[in-house]
């Protein structure tokens, strides 16, 4: 029975006997829904601090603004291309696809769902003060209330203080990274609870609005596939063609760390072997260096798709009708949010959590997020392989704009024992 010590096996049981639940104690379905609003409320518990510190470090990361110079300043604009297109990406698609339109929510009280549909209507009344609400009157007191907008803009300031300081401020640097380990092993603990979280989320589902609401469910999954498959082998692909080397070539040299992730759910448990990896292919070890690391922050191609389709979803599923600034004023939140993300297991959650709180007025229902429990552990997966990805491309196609890629060393590579491929690796010298 080791198979069930996997999680992913774990959600999988807890979803079929949700179903089954759901189905046959249709009754029960409002006290098993307490089992994922407590799962929800420990996953916003953290929301605050996490973004925080990740958003921090990866502009801490990144240096002196002024030494980090032309390929700093090239990889900040491809990821802010690439991800925000991304983004719109998965906008389109759901609005072709419409996999939310028709989830029947009469269960749900009548009052609540007029409630998010009325301050849909108010929201482009409020454009001003939406603005001054950027910016918080006590960043303790944005903290203290979980208001994510004031969060992010003082934690953009906030990173670029400390990347202006330098080695200066390696000291405070070196102090969030082990606070941010402890908050994602905290993350780490609350998602073992997911299983249990999944099967209440599933049932209340089930039960109280039917049986068919799976196909809902099933169009959503099926449609983020879709749609990451397509950015992965059209958009990064032709972004590949167009510097002149193969993705299939690419995602053939790093399958070893693709099914590490596949395993794992988490991009971030393949960092040291892709970086290792991605100079064997021929990237210069500065190039990695930097644009790697900084990647796992800002260049988050999956969880990007992922976070615009699944808000887009639950508004669809509340009949929450988005005009054009709504929807521009969501991607703007969602290349904000969307750097706060990193490759680690339920990361994607958290983030969508901090998406929908950063929304003014609470236009998305939050507690939507339950519809999506029971599938967000396989869309996690998804979105692991798609960061992987969009990072490993990222780094080639800088490296090869700075005439910083050398393809002999493939060739190297394989004909020379990998001691002495590692050794020229930590080396920097071609082996």
């Amino acid at each position: 029975m080791k198979f069930m010590k996997n999680l992913t096996i774990q959600v999988l049981v807890a979803i079929l006997l949700g179903i089954l639940v759901g189905s046959l104690f249709p009754h029960m379905a409002d006290n098993l829904k307490l089992l994922s609003d407590m799962f929800v409320k420990m996953i916003k518990m953290v929301i605050a601090p996490i973004v925080f510190f990740t958003i921090v470090i990866g502009f801490a990361n990144m240096g002196d603004m002024k030494k980090i110079g032309r390929i700093g300043g090239k990889a900040l604009l491809y990821f802010e291309l690439v991800t925000t297109f991304a983004m719109a990406i998965g906008i389109v698609v759901m609005y072709i696809v419409q996999p939310g339109t028709g989830m029947n929510t009469s269960g749900a009280k009548a009052a609540d769902v007029s409630k998010y549909t009325e301050q849909a209507a108010e929201t482009s009344h409020g454009f001003m003060d939406f603005l001054m609400g950027v910016v918080p009157d006590n960043v303790m007191g944005a903290f203290a209330k979980g208001e994510m907008l004031p969060i992010l803009f003082f934690s953009v300031l906030f990173g670029l203080a400390i990347a202006g300081l330098g080695d200066k401020a390696k000291p405070v640097t070196s102090l969030f990274e082990k606070l941010n380990e402890i908050f994602f092993r905290l993350v780490a603990i609350i998602m073992k609870f997911s299983p249990v979280a999944a099967f209440g989320a599933m049932s209340y589902t089930i039960g109280k609005f039917g049986i068919h609401s799976l196909f809902s469910l099933g169009k959503m999954m099926g449609s983020v596939y879709i749609t990451m498959a397509l950015f992965i082998f059209v958009v990064l692909g032709a972004i590949c063609k167009m510097y002149g080397f193969s993705l299939l070539k690419l995602l053939r040299f790093i399958r070893e760390e693709l099914l590490l992730v596949l395993g794992t759910s988490s991009s971030e448990s393949a960092l040291p072997r892709v970086m290792e990896k991605l100079e064997k292919f021929g990237a210069s070890k500065p190039v990695v260096g930097l644009v790697v690391p900084t990647g796992y922050s800002f260049n988050l191609d999956g969880t990007s798709i992922y976070l615009s389709m699944a808000a887009l979803f639950i508004a669809q599923a509340y009949g929450v009708h988005l005009d054009w600034i709504q929807v521009l004023t969501l991607l703007g939140v969602l290349m904000l949010t969307s750097k706060g993300a990193a490759g680690v297991t339920g990361s994607g959650f958290v983030t969508l959590a901090a998406t929908l709180a950063a929304i003014p007025n609470n236009v998305i229902p939050i507690e939507g997020m339950a519809l999506l429990l029971g599938v967000d552990r396989f869309m996690s997966e998804a979105r692991a392989i798609t960061n992987i990805i969009g990072n490993s491309v990222a780094t080639i196609v800088i490296a090869k704009s700075e005439n910083q890629f050398n393809p002999d060393v493939q060739k190297e590579t394989s004909k020379t024992p990998d001691t002495l491929v590692d050794s020229a690796v930590l080396t920097g010298k071609s082996a």
